[in-house]
């Protein structure tokens, strides 16, 4: 495993350049194969578009001439005097009513060869009760329910009017009734009267001849009424459905004079081309399915196939380009990676292309600079680091020397001068330990007298509300710590960790740790937020602080003097408190602290 995170790590550059090669060419593959796919789909759509738009006008031919055919038979049967009479006549003799019915009869025979290339039934009905068909099969409706039937009801409604409506067994109530195309037209003599209806009935399964050859799978065709009804289509599931949408897009179309017209309907995505059957009053719509259609044109699956192995072909070819091209290159990583992790002196070996031995014998310059610019840079870091410490050192805040002096100035305005010279004394001792000292390092013994005294003036200040507690190993208060480590986290607890809780407790404790010096201040304050990279708290407003060594300060500056293994951690929880951890070696009376 090792190895081979290794091996990527030097052959990263060829890595990267034949990733990046074969992500393009993956990418420019599929881009051009779908822009082509697609192309080619919207050419193909365009051409079978207009091939559908002649298909529907020759279909509008058909229907044009089966309506006019029946046009013809409704005249007929208007004219007719046999027919009227017979349908507008009152009850005569047996014999009489014989004769009707046979001169009915005849004349019908006559007159239904205008219409006996389709399979109609005529069904003829009179004012006077009587009634007429030449084939009930196709639309099995009884007189008393035509009477009272829809179909009826709107035809008289609108007696000059010829009206193609549609009738199945959920609309008329009769289970043997399959779905059929209706022409009625109410019988009229001169003044307007009505005198009887005439009904042409053709089974939807007859009248769908007009377009069935002409439609495919995703090329279906709908036939529907001006109430968006689809009297007939291809699709046995459309017919008898109602769809608002479909109708809305044909008449879109037709007032629009558009070819054809994209849209999601049906849940698919489709072109829609219409054409409005004025004679009839109906709407023919051609739905062309795209992915349908397109699929049973457009080998998706073989093209894919090809283009695989075009990329594959690709690929092999920038592999070896790649890899003829980066092979120096990634030798000469090897090496550097080497030198870096074992001996930084070392020169690397130069060959291999004309760029990779420039880059060679730049390495091996830049290790003599580079050797010689640590040196100076150990020695400068070294004077930085003593110029830091003295210049944290002095760092006094006179907010709190203001508030503390306004604090003995009230005392003394008090009367409470030996407090008052108590409180000065312990301000001088903090003043003395903060700038009197040159030496960067004092014992723990002076730190908790500083500490202690610090303490002393806050509860001049603020009063005994939060209270510290001292637990010190005997053993330790000799061994030596940098100036000022531990106060700041006594600072920090006295004025940032009971702002919701009234009052509380700090407990300062020292102790040895095998080889180490453990100072701890644990508080059962509020607790606080820490920095989730660090675990050290983050920056807060220094107004009321003594020293300008916050808690980072305090941090960096262990790490400073004895390594990254040493330094501060803080333990909080919300609500429960906040445990600070200084960790530094044991420095005893007789190190020196500049040493």
């Amino acid at each position: 495993m090792k190895f081979t995170k290794n091996r990527f790590k030097n052959n990263g550059l060829f890595v990267k350049m034949f990733v990046i090669m074969v992500v393009s060419i993956v990418a420019v593959s599929i881009l051009t194969t779908w822009t082509t796919i697609n192309l080619s789909g919207r050419v193909f759509m365009e051409t079978f578009s207009i091939t559908n738009s002649k298909v529907i006008q020759q279909i509008q031919t058909r229907m044009d001439l089966f309506n006019y055919s029946i046009v013809t038979t409704t005249n007929k049967i208007a004219q007719s005097g046999t027919i009227k009479l017979f349908l507008s006549q009152g009850e005569g003799s047996s014999n009489e009513l014989y004769k009707s019915y046979y001169a009915m009869s005849q004349q019908m025979n006559r007159i239904r060869l205008s219409v006996d290339a389709y399979e109609l039934g005529i069904t003829v009905t009179g004012t006077n009760g009587r009634s007429y068909s030449t084939d009930r099969s196709n639309w099995p409706v009884t007189d008393a329910v035509l009477k009272q039937h829809p179909i009826t009801k709107r035809s008289l409604a609108e007696p000059r009017k010829l009206m193609y409506q549609y009738d199945d067994a959920e609309r008329s109530g009769l289970s043997t009734v399959s779905p059929t195309i209706i022409a009625t037209k109410a019988l009229t003599d001169r003044s307007g009267t009505v005198y009887g209806m005439v009904y042409f009935a053709l089974r939807e399964t007859y009248f769908a001849k007009f377009y069935d050859s002409n439609t495919s799978p995703g090329n279906d065709i709908a036939i529907m009424d001006s109430q968006g009804t689809i009297i007939s289509s291809n699709r046995e599931d459309w017919i008898g459905q109602q769809s608002s949408d479909l109708l809305h897009y044909a008449q879109a179309i037709e007032e629009q004079d558009l070819a054809y017209k994209n849209a999601d309907i049906m849940g698919k995505d489709q072109i829609i081309l219409s054409e409005y059957l004025g004679s009839l009053n109906l709407y023919m719509v051609n739905l062309i399915d795209k992915q349908t259609v397109t699929s049973q044109f457009i080998d998706t699956k073989r093209i894919a196939i090809i283009v695989m192995g075009i990329v594959a072909a690709a690929v092999l070819i920038v592999f070896i380009i790649s890899r003829r091209m980066t092979k120096s290159l990634s030798r000469l990583v090897k090496q550097i990676s080497t030198i870096s992790k074992y001996e930084f002196d070392r020169y690397v070996t130069v060959g291999g292309s004309y760029e990779t031995r420039q880059l060679g014998l730049a390495f091996n310059e830049m290790i003599d600079e580079l050797n010689d610019y640590v040196g100076r840079l150990v020695d400068t870091e070294r004077q930085r680091r003593n110029a830091e410490l003295e210049a944290l050192q002095q760092q006094i805040n006179p907010h709190f020397l203001y508030n503390t002096l306004a604090s003995v100035k009230f005392m003394v305005q008090q009367g409470s001068k030996e407090k008052a010279a108590e409180t000065i004394n312990a301000l001088i001792s903090l003043l003395h330990n903060a700038i009197g000292t040159v030496g960067e390092m004092i014992t723990v013994r002076q730190e908790l007298d500083n500490m202690k005294n610090y303490v002393y003036i806050n509860h001049i200040r603020y009063g005994e509300r939060i209270r510290v507690s001292y637990f010190i190993a005997p053993d330790c208060l000799d061994y030596q710590i940098p100036k000022l480590m531990i106060q700041p986290f006594i600072e920090n607890a006295f004025f940032h960790a009971f702002n919701e809780k009234q009052g509380g407790h700090i407990y300062i404790m020292v102790a040895q740790e095998g080889a180490a010096l453990r100072c701890e201040v644990v508080d059962n304050g509020d607790g606080m937020k820490t920095d989730g990279v660090s675990g050290l708290p983050k920056q807060a407003s220094k107004r009321q602080l003594f020293s300008g060594i916050g808690v980072r300060n305090v941090n960096d500056r262990i790490k400073l003097l004895f390594g990254e293994e040493y330094g501060v951690t803080i333990a909080s929880e919300r609500g429960e408190g906040t445990k600070v951890k200084i960790r530094i070696p044991l420095l005893s009376p007789k190190n020196d602290s500049n040493s």
